[in-house]
């Protein structure tokens, strides 16, 4: 589906019925990573996946992107679908739109899955490094992206033995147009620390990581978990930041859990 948000047009799933779960994918990827998600979860919920701005079958603008922005464009999606509240799960920076989501928009959240995310801002030498992404990006195209992007998001063990989802996240990557890819680093980069509201959360919250993410490590999750109220945390064993990719099973299980309890 497709719908005319904030002047740009979004692509989007909407599938079958029960309280709203809302997808927010990881960078720089595009809805189709939540695909078993959806299977495991729809016929118990209604499951919406979002192409954020930038990705997939969204436009991706060539202008200023920011975190504050991806957050009204999933406002404006939920106003057009008529939801006014939902359970949102956010992986990597889907999880830092959840922040300016929240931040936001709190009425909306009746539950938060913030998976393989964390709360602190890029260190300067974080902010560096997206630079120097965009510019790799702007002068050797998305193929380069996946180059950089694969080893920091899956684990050695699925690059060696699972070609299948590592192409199918090469795929993904190189679907983004460059004008998404180096908007989003722009936009992470430039997000806030988002710490000292952490115990400002009431609403139910649960914390996903795969043992061994990298980027965001359970040190992360950890922290988040220690500050959220009465949040819950999840270590998904033989899974590296794309833990919903390389642990589809015990990911959906995990949401499903909570979102029952966030329900009742």
């Amino acid at each position: 589906m497709q719908a005319q948000i904030n002047g740009i047009t979004l692509a989007f799933n909407d599938q079958g019925t029960g309280l709203p779960i809302i997808f927010l994918h990881a960078f720089p990827l595009n809805r189709t990573m939540w695909a078993q998600q959806e299977e495991a979860l729809s016929s118990q919920f209604r499951i919406i996946t979002i192409d954020l701005r930038g990705h997939g079958e969204s436009d991706a603008p060539l202008w200023h992107y920011s975190l504050d922005q991806a957050a009204d464009d999933v406002r404006g999606v939920l106003d057009y679908l008529s939801i006014r509240q939902a359970v949102f799960v956010g992986l990597s920076m889907g999880g830092y739109i959840l922040f300016a989501f929240h931040r936001k928009y709190a009425e909306y959240v009746k539950g938060l899955v913030l998976a393989d995310t964390r709360a602190q801002a890029d260190t300067d030498e974080g902010k560096r490094a997206r630079f120097e992404m965009a510019q790799i990006a702007y002068k050797q195209g998305a193929s380069a992206i996946a180059d950089m992007m694969i080893p920091k998001l899956l684990s050695p063990a699925t690059i060696r033995t699972r070609p299948e989802l590592v192409q199918r996240v090469r795929t993904m990557i190189e679907g983004n147009q460059i004008s998404g890819i180096a908007g989003d680093l722009m936009a992470m980069a430039q997000r806030p620390d988002s710490i000292p509201f952490l115990n400002r959360i009431s609403c139910p919250a649960q914390i996903i990581v795969g043992e061994l993410d990298l980027p965001t490590p359970a040190s992360d999750a950890t922290l988040m978990a220690d500050n959220i109220p009465n949040a819950r945390l999840a270590i998904i064993p033989d899974a590296a930041h794309l833990s919903n990719l390389e642990q589809p099973c015990l990911f959906s299980e995990t949401v499903r859990t909570f979102v029952a309890t966030v329900s009742r």
